[in-house]
């Protein structure tokens, strides 16, 4: 059974968001580094080398998943990257944006069954059913809150280690 774990960027990787001008990717504001918690996210993920990376982030529909995955720092988050959330999707390409980041989510999971997965976003519309399986972010702070990664860390360990049944596909 796969192990994935959904993965924002904005608001979740680095404070805020991102903004593209011309060919190049700005942080939202002069003071805030991009993917300035990749280093959190790797030390949180050391313990689950299993545990694949399935994008659920904008950059990835934007930019594509290579250059998203080409563009986090991290050598050990790049190799986990597996896809993103819209690839292989049915759903007409144009619709996928308005879709509310939890059911970008769940139509990877039915489509790709049988998964064992976590999320991590600062967006929470779409999984009022499976809260249990949301670390949310809060965008201006990221992975930078300190009782978020407690909770990402207790989450990750109930889903991943402790409990075989945390987190598979209803």
């Amino acid at each position: 059974m796969r192990r994935v774990l959904f993965l924002d960027i904005d608001g979740v990787l680095h404070r805020g968001i991102a903004r593209r001008s011309g060919n190049r990717v700005m942080s939202s504001a002069p003071n805030i580094t991009l993917f300035e918690y990749a280093a959190v996210l790797d030390n949180l993920l050391s313990p689950y080398p299993d545990v694949e990376i399935v994008l659920s982030s904008d950059w990835s529909v934007v930019f594509g998943t290579e250059l998203t995955r080409n563009a986090i720092p991290s050598p050990s988050l790049r190799d986990r990257i597996v896809g993103a959330t819209f690839d292989g999707c049915t759903i007409n390409p144009l619709v996928w944006p308005v879709l509310t980041r939890g059911a970008q989510v769940l139509d990877y999971v039915g489509r790709n069954k049988p998964l064992r997965w976590l999320a991590v976003d600062d967006r929470a519309d779409g999984f009022e059913a499976h809260r249990q399986r949301l670390v949310q972010c809060q965008t201006d702070v990221g992975l930078g809150d300190s009782a978020v990664v407690e909770q990402f860390r207790e989450r990750l360990q109930q889903c991943f280690t402790d409990a075989p049944n945390y987190g598979s596909e209803d």
